[in-house]
């Protein structure tokens, strides 16, 4: 499967580096203010689970959607994908319309770029508790 995945809120926990850098998640997005997203934290489970998917033979891709007015920003995603998922380093699409995007999945975390009109499935993250172990379950089963 052509599986897209999220960057902040998904692989990256977004929440917690506004919090550490001192930063609510409105101000990132001031052009007087900036989140450094080379530091943010890896999200919990996601190093592990990205490991699974890439053994079970799917094709994975980071869709991510960098703040458009703080061009360092992609810069810095694409950094951070090199330090922590460095197999994904060249497989990264940055995007405001995620509903153009072609595949089987897209695993994401927010609905208002288009996710719920993905040709795929979406899957929901965080919604109901939905964490990393959740999606493994739900793509093993499409499997079987």
């Amino acid at each position: 499967m052509i599986i897209y995945i999220d960057m902040d809120g998904v692989i990256s926990d977004f929440k917690l580096a506004c919090k550490l850098q001192a930063l609510t998640q409105t101000e990132m997005y001031a052009p007087d203010k900036y989140l450094d997203f080379s530091q943010n934290p890896v999200m919990f489970g996601a190093k592990e689970a990205i490991a699974t998917l890439e053994l079970m033979g799917h094709d994975l891709y980071i869709a991510s959607t960098p703040p458009w007015r703080q061009p360092k920003a992609w810069m810095d995603k694409r950094l951070w994908i090199d330090e922590h998922f460095p197999t994904l380093r060249r497989k990264v699409v940055l995007t405001h319309r995620k509903d153009l995007l072609i595949g089987d999945l897209l695993i994401d975390d927010t609905r208002y770029r288009g996710q719920p009109d993905f040709k795929g499935e979406w899957i929901h993250f965080g919604k109901n508790g939905l964490g990393w172990e959740g999606v493994l379950d739900i793509i093993k089963n499409k499997e079987v």
